[in-house]
């Protein structure tokens, strides 16, 4: 058995030590907001946190998170009021809306240890999460916006 704390509540999987991750998130805990996309970490539809680190958890055994803190699209915070998700809402960002709980972790990520990213930094730590529907310079604005308001 393997236990972590997901979104501040103890947790814990039975599932086999190489059990991806994103599975145990989506099938066991029925935490649905991380997304599946491509299996191999390219798109980062499937972003959580593993002790504030943004991870692929598609690609991240359930071992990996054994004793650590995890947090979801969900535990971002309960009550949708993140600088993130408000400047979502404020600039527009989604379309399909399919990657946009992994865009948000990635950008969480960089704004905990980042307060005040440059534009180019914020391209460069996001690059590598894909958008189908191309909202890249939302995307941006929107990390600019929070970043304001951080």
């Amino acid at each position: 058995m393997i236990r972590f704390v997901i979104n501040g509540k103890e947790a814990y999987s039975q599932q086999p030590a190489e059990t991806p991750l994103l599975w145990v998130i989506r099938e066991e805990l029925g935490l649905t907001g991380t997304k599946f996309g491509c299996g191999i970490a390219q798109c980062g539809a499937c972003t959580v946190h593993v002790n504030g680190n943004p991870v692929r958890s598609c690609v991240t055994p359930v071992s990996a998170a054994a004793g650590k803190r995890l947090t979801t699209i969900e535990g971002l915070s309960p009550a949708a009021d993140h600088p993130l998700q408000k400047a979502w809402i404020a600039e527009q960002v989604p379309q399909c809306g399919y990657c946009q709980s992994g865009q948000i972790m990635q950008a969480a990520g960089l704004l905990a240890k980042n307060k005040r990213p440059t534009r180019a930094q914020i391209v460069s730590h996001m690059n590598g999460n894909i958008c189908r529907c191309g909202t890249y310079a939302r995307i941006v604005r929107a990390i600019e916006r929070a970043a304001r308001e951080v």
